[in-house]
């Protein structure tokens, strides 16, 4: 396992920035989400892919791209448009935006994409929503498989697919060979899938990353790890039961105005309770 940050707890650094200060405090990935500062679609060239790719070589460090910008393609609606969007033209617009963060791991040689379904906000019924996700998932992982990278779908709270029941349902109606699985660890207590080995077991063939952070029952909030209800060792020791061999990182969005700090203390928090072997 490799212990990993998400840069969406660095929001306010340069992203050459954040790559260097993660690799310097002894983190080795880094989930690269795409936003207006970091690989946005439109503003970003051949070069400025090729200095991050530099940066993540320069402090050995591996990588995956996540795809859950806020603001990114919709100034007014947070994470809007979506795969579950009501009109196809905006379903199609997150499709495409997924192509492109396909191709740019393809280019900085990150495995996988993760992503997530969206809100449902016209009341549409489950089946109709389901199939808008499985009709925009047929293509992305088409698209996901013809470049070789992986596709770690994320139950979300509050969205269409938020607990892992909802996702074994999304497998009825859109399965494929690319379509893996983004775990978050405090999305599962924070909904009560506990005891949490139990999802991790049930789903290790389809894991390809991990996120992790505290968190309380039944609240959706992302905690410094200690100020939460989640005991890590346990999860930890289960990640190696499993043979888990992908990244684990760290997600602390709301601590971007402290993130050199937040990632000074979750490292040193989660270093005595990592895997000897790993």
């Amino acid at each position: 396992m490799r212990l990993g940050y998400v840069t969406n707890g660095f929001a306010h650094h340069d992203p050459l920035d954040a790559i260097s200060i993660l690799g310097a405090l002894g983190y080795r990935s880094v989930a690269l989400s795409i936003d207006h500062g970091t690989l946005a679609p439109g503003r970003t060239g051949p070069d400025d892919v090729a200095r991050l790719r530099d940066r993540l070589a320069e402090y050995d460090l591996g990588c995956v791209i996540e795809t859950g910008a806020r603001f990114l393609l919709d100034p007014w609606l947070k994470h809007e448009p979506t795969l579950v969007s009501s009109t196809p033209e905006a379903r199609r617009r997150r499709v495409d935006f997924l192509r492109y963060a396909i191709d740019t791991a393809v280019e900085l040689g990150a495995p996988c994409v993760s992503l997530w379904a969206g809100i449902v906000r016209d009341g549409a019924e489950s089946g109709e929503v389901l199939d808008r996700l499985a009709n925009g998932l047929e293509i992305v992982c088409r698209h996901a498989d013809q470049a070789g990278i992986d596709i770690g779908f994320e139950p979300e709270p509050g969205m269409a697919i938020d607990t892992m029941g909802r996702f074994s349902r999304l497998l009825e109606w859109f399965d494929a060979p690319r379509l893996k699985l983004t775990l978050d660890i405090g999305h599962l207590y924070c909904q009560g899938e506990v005891p949490l080995a139990d999802p991790i077991r049930r789903w290790a063939d389809r894991l390809v990353n991990i996120h992790l952070e505290d968190m309380r029952a039944g609240v959706h909030e992302h905690l410094m790890f200690g100020e939460g209800e989640i005991a890590f060792a346990p999860v930890l020791n289960v990640l190696r039961e499993i043979d888990y061999r992908g990244p684990v990182h760290v997600e602390l969005s709301r601590h971007a105005h402290e993130a050199v700090e937040a990632a000074k203390r979750a490292i040193a928090f989660l270093t005595p309770l990592w895997p000897a072997d790993r």
